[in-house]
């Protein structure tokens, strides 16, 4: 039994040992008063926790990645045989290009509306494809091809649209492809019908593309799951774009009235149904939208951009700068470009953006030798952003 005498005595011997304690705990790091459990995906790291090494691996990792999207995010993109595209070219009051397509038993066809560039070359032009409407200037001696995404995948509502469309068509209203993965595959298709056609003169290795807010969605993937698409430039694409879905949550609740995952599935069909459950725990995902913009490189992408919150303009300046990493480690960052420029309605292409937009299409598509370093910018101040709390992963030289 403890006497009060021998308790007594017993705090005494434990109060200077406490005391040590506390003065040695105060010479320790503290834990940082915000601590990120769900980084940005490393985009040098294997699923299997091998490191990427090299330009090969690379090659491997971008292929992970793009089965990753597919599977929980996107849908599954078919292989279409060149076989099976049918081209035939025709004028009335502007060129067309009537693309058909045979899988199975079943067949679909579309057009396409060529506007000629102004000052073309002798034989064939370079081309930016234009999701619905074109946003972005007019270029001199660039010609603009007009798709009508909708009619290939429709984006009228979450609950009407799903399997309405061309594609599904041909694989069926239950097919796993959202709108956004349906649309990059009608984009191969009409490259499949342009290289078919000189007649068209259309030169089908400079080829860019192109669309504004939900089609900027679109074009963004496109452009990472069509590799003959030399310059992709998806403008104000917001939340399934240029932006990443776990800043964007981050953004949120923060307050700041920004699109997130678990929005996006209420408003349209762009996503996989796969993609559902995870929209409430991006976190879990094995990738973001850094890692989707990444599949692009080493091509290039100029990403326009504007600063409203419903866009998450921070989400976007965070998201790209890690997908540019990839750029860096293959050594071509002058290759991706960014600017966003405040001030401007929505999908009004600004004069300030104007400079690097030719730059890049001088370069990528008119082949010209112009410099497209010092366009990765944004007149935006985010004095809370930190690429440490986003990003843990250190960039390789990949060789």
């Amino acid at each position: 039994m403890i006497t009060f005498t021998r308790l007594a005595a017993l705090l005494t011997l434990l109060l200077p040992v406490l005391a040590q304690d506390q003065e040695d705990a105060s010479r320790c790091s503290k834990i940082p008063d915000e601590i990120n459990l769900t980084p940005l995906t490393d985009p040098f790291t294997f699923f299997n926790g091998q490191r990427v090494n090299s330009k090969s691996d690379w090659t491997c990792r971008r292929a992970e990645i793009s089965q990753l999207v597919q599977r929980y995010q996107l849908g599954q993109l078919p292989t279409v045989a060149s076989s099976a595209v049918k081209a035939t070219y025709f004028e009335e009051s502007r060129p067309k290009v009537n693309v058909a397509v045979t899988v199975g038993d079943k067949s679909i066809s579309f057009n396409v509306t060529i506007v000629p560039a102004t000052e073309p070359g002798k034989d064939s032009s370079p081309a930016i494809i234009s999701f619905g409407v074109n946003t972005i200037p007019t270029l001199t001696g660039v010609a603009n091809i007009l798709f009508n995404n909708d009619e290939i995948a429709a984006q009228n509502s979450a609950t009407s649209s799903r399997g309405v469309g061309l594609f599904y068509d041909l694989y069926g209203k239950d097919h796993s492809a959202g709108s956004l993965i349906a649309w990059a595959w009608g984009i191969g298709r009409v490259i499949d019908a342009l290289e078919k056609l000189p007649e068209a003169k259309i030169d089908t290795k400079h080829l860019g593309v192109t669309g504004c807010s939900r089609n900027g969605k679109g074009v963004l993937i496109a452009g990472a799951f069509e590799p003959r698409i030399a310059l992709t430039i998806p403008q104000e694409g917001g939340a399934g774009g240029p932006s990443c879905w776990r800043i964007s949550d981050y953004l949120a609740r923060k307050g700041i009235n920004t699109q997130t995952a678990h929005q996006i599935i209420t408003e349209n069909t762009w996503h996989s149904p796969a993609f559902e459950p995870y929209v409430n725990q991006v976190g879990i995902l094995p990738f973001d939208q850094h890692l989707v913009t990444a599949l692009i490189a080493p091509r290039a992408l100029y990403v326009p951009e504007n600063n409203i919150d419903w866009l998450g303009p921070e989400s976007a300046w965070g998201c790209q700068r890690a997908a540019r990493t990839v750029w860096e480690a293959l050594g071509v960052e002058d290759r991706i470009g960014f600017d966003q420029t405040a001030g401007h309605n929505h999908c009004q292409f600004p004069e300030s953006e104007v400079e690097g937009l030719t730059a890049f299409v001088d370069r990528f598509l008119r082949g010209k030798k112009v410099k497209t370093d010092g366009y990765f910018k944004t007149e935006a101040e985010y004095p809370d952003y930190s690429d440490k709390f986003w990003r843990n992963w250190r960039v390789p030289t990949l060789r």
